[in-house]
């Protein structure tokens, strides 16, 4: 991966209810060196997610972009997306298109069309105890979800993810997840998505990323991995080798979490390990995908 990629571009999501959203953050790392830089948004009012797809469809320098939500739902575990639904995709593009196709009301990429349909419902923990009926497998341990391989690597590694099922809590990254999947069906497929699509040997490519694994490598430990002085940020930066960012003082932790990502994709983008981990089979990464850097 040497020479690959010219631009590293992180993106700090949100699933968020509205037609702008603050919580989405844009931040870009050059291969030739420098404190990685935030994207400003179009409107002052914060990123749209539908300008976050007509950036990514657009393009032009090959860039490595790291997504942070779940591109896909687990599925080894069971055999399917959706065990006992007879509508469950085959693979991830079938299933952002059909996420897509019921919330094709929904405006603004949101996903409460999906989440409230009578079938899909029943595999989700909603809040105020509203919990569906297959929301845990029969049998299965632990009351937290099902969880993706990656997953699970990603917890041998320090960090605690929640199942893309869990749409409770502030940790929950089910409904940006889903909205990030109806972005990634709009993309139609003008960049290509690792792992779920080949790595192809020139162009742009979209990985998924968790930011605590960032954070990790930047030196950052215990349970709580946000970033909220530019004084803990530009510690990280420099345990990444990376020039540090302007300004003291407060920054908010969407906007840490974008500039250190894009810093540390520059890093370890070209790490053969990462793009070949173990658990990693050619039907995982058709169905569940994975997590760029979770070995």
């Amino acid at each position: 991966m040497t020479a690959r990629f010219s631009h590293f571009l992180a993106v700090d999501w949100s699933g968020a209810r509205g037609p702008r959203q603050r919580g989405i953050a844009l931040a870009v790392a050059l291969a030739e060196g420098g404190a990685p830089v935030l994207v400003a948004p179009p409107d002052p009012r914060g990123w749209a997610r539908e300008e976050v797809l007509a950036l990514l469809a657009s393009l032009e320098a090959p860039t490595l972009v790291g997504l942070d939500l779940g591109i896909s739902l687990p599925h080894a575990d069971a055999g399917a997306f959706f065990p006992g639904w007879d509508a469950s995709p085959a693979d991830a593009h079938g299933l952002w298109a059909l996420i897509d196709a019921l919330c094709a009301a929904d405006p603004h990429l949101e996903a409460g069309g999906f989440v409230t349909h009578p079938e899909a419902a029943r595999y989700f923990r909603h809040g105020a105890g509203a919990t569906g009926d297959r929301f845990l497998l029969p049998g299965a341990p632990g009351r937290e979800g099902r969880f993706r391989l990656a997953e699970h690597a990603q917890r041998k590694q320090g960090v605690r993810p929640v199942s893309n099922f869990n749409l409770v809590g502030a940790a929950q990254v089910g409904k940006s997840s889903l909205t990030g999947m109806r972005m990634l069906h709009r993309l139609g497929g003008r960049v290509p998505v690792w792992p779920v699509d080949p790595l192809p040997d020139q162009g742009s490519v979209i990985t998924e990323i968790y930011t605590a694994l960032a954070a990790r490598r930047g030196g950052v430990t215990g349970t709580a991995t946000k970033i909220r002085t530019r004084e803990a940020l530009n510690d990280a930066l420099d345990a990444l080798g990376s020039p540090p960012v302007a300004g003291t003082g407060p920054i908010d932790d969407h906007s840490s979490d974008a500039l250190l990502t894009a810093a540390w994709l520059r890093q370890v983008h070209a790490l053969r390990d990462l793009w070949h981990p173990e658990s990693l089979t050619p039907a995982v990464a058709r169905t569940e995908g994975w997590t760029f850097g979770a070995l």
